[in-house]
């Protein structure tokens, strides 16, 4: 898991008057709405005694902790301390802060940056260019996984399986001539794709066959962008289009909250929204039953204990990204912070961007893998990338 990222913590909607408590990255976060009805993430542990702040009140445009009343504002200030009495918020120690957390509410998502990285040095949110156009329609859905969230991803980078997993994608390899194409690989600063060319077998639901009523190649694929968000380019024909884009939150490293935005330029009536959830809920489920009995759970740290094919092509460079945030300091360290959780006595906050201006934190930064340069002899990922480009 990786902070310095953007992750969808919850719908819009969900997040009213009380503060919600969601898990990601292996920490609890408490998201709340102050007085004029903006979002704030922030640590949920007090740093007085250790209670859920998630299970406190919002009030006015704080957040007050259940065990003792103290306010947090949407910034982690501590702006009150009712034990010590009636002016008490000008008494506030140094450290009474705990972390906040970077919000944009976009797509009717909230999005929350986990990371200390500055404005100015973060990778994107994951865009979504149809939301709100004109002659598009969305779809909103969202499920979880018993998975690890990489897995999960290489499963949609992975264009041999479609034939094999989803009946409507392909026939199940008894076609003679089945191959997987060339895909054409698509490279942005923040991730990989591709697009590809599949022979998909006639849909049986009568409304999905009416949009796809076409006699060429199904064209369709699917990129990273960062650690654990994509899109999927669903092409029906050369103007009917479906395109997806799927926000994975890592609950920690063997469950995942999963949020899909299905953007369609074809059967725009509402009554359709329901045949659309049921098929990408149907499809997920195929999907599923297979993820979540893979052995290892995680990836494979060796390259060399999977046997990989020129159709994991993308799968490939989906680990190098990897590997460069890794090499950047960026990948939290999970079996210190199993050992902790196992011990019990050690609670950790994902640093925010505060953390770069001051200093004398109650909890202490999340552990993570050290930071190391690029190794001998190996490509760094921006050579890789301009390779991919120049070989179009």
């Amino acid at each position: 898991m990786y902070i310095n990222f953007w992750y969808a913590a919850d719908w819009s909607h969900n997040l009213t008057t009380a503060p919600r408590k969601v898990r990601m990255l292996g920490h609890d976060i408490v998201l709340f709405r102050d007085s004029q009805g903006r979002a704030h993430a922030l640590s949920d542990t007090c740093i007085h005694r250790g209670a859920s702040l998630s299970e406190g009140k919002v009030k006015g445009d704080c957040v007050t902790c259940p065990y003792h009343g103290w306010h947090f504002n949407g910034e982690g200030h501590v702006r009150k301390i009712p034990s010590l009495g009636p002016g008490s918020e000008n008494r506030v120690p140094q450290r009474g802060r705990i972390d906040a957390y970077p919000v944009e509410e976009r797509y009717g998502l909230i999005h929350v940056f986990l990371g200390d990285l500055p404005a100015a040095e973060r990778p994107p949110i994951l865009e979504v260019p149809e939301y709100g156009q004109p002659g598009w329609r969305h779809t909103i859905m969202d499920y979880a996984w018993e998975s690890n969230y990489e897995r999960n991803i290489e499963n949609g980078l992975d264009p041999a399986h479609n034939e094999f997993v989803h009946p409507t994608h392909g026939y199940s390899g008894e076609k003679e001539d089945y191959k997987v194409g060339d895909p054409t690989i698509e490279n942005t600063p923040w991730g990989f794709g591709f697009m590809l060319n599949f022979q998909a077998p006639p849909i049986k639901n009568p409304v999905m066959r009416w949009a796809r009523n076409y006699d060429g190649d199904l064209e369709a694929g699917s990129g990273h962008v960062g650690p654990s968000n994509m899109w999927t380019k669903i092409h029906l024909t050369p103007t009917r289009w479906i395109h997806q884009y799927i926000f994975e939150t890592p609950i920690d490293e063997y469950h995942t909250k999963i949020f899909l935005i299905c953007m369609r330029n074809v059967l725009l009536p509402t009554w359709v929204d329901k045949i659309v959830n049921k098929r990408n809920f149907a499809i997920a489920e195929q999907d599923r039953v297979v993820i979540e009995k893979l052995k290892p759970v995680k990836t494979p740290p060796s390259r060399a204990r999977e046997l990989l094919m020129p159709a994991d092509k993308v799968i490939y460079l989906y680990r190098d990204s990897l590997d460069e945030w890794t090499r950047r300091g960026w990948r939290i360290d999970t079996e210190a912070l199993r050992k902790a959780a196992e011990r019990g006595d050690m609670v950790y906050a994902i640093p925010s961007p505060a953390r770069r201006e001051t200093r004398g934190w109650v909890l202490e930064s999340v552990p993570l893998v050290p930071a190391s340069p690029v190794e001998t002899g190996s490509t760094p990922l921006s050579a890789v990338k301009s390779a991919v480009k120049a070989s179009g």
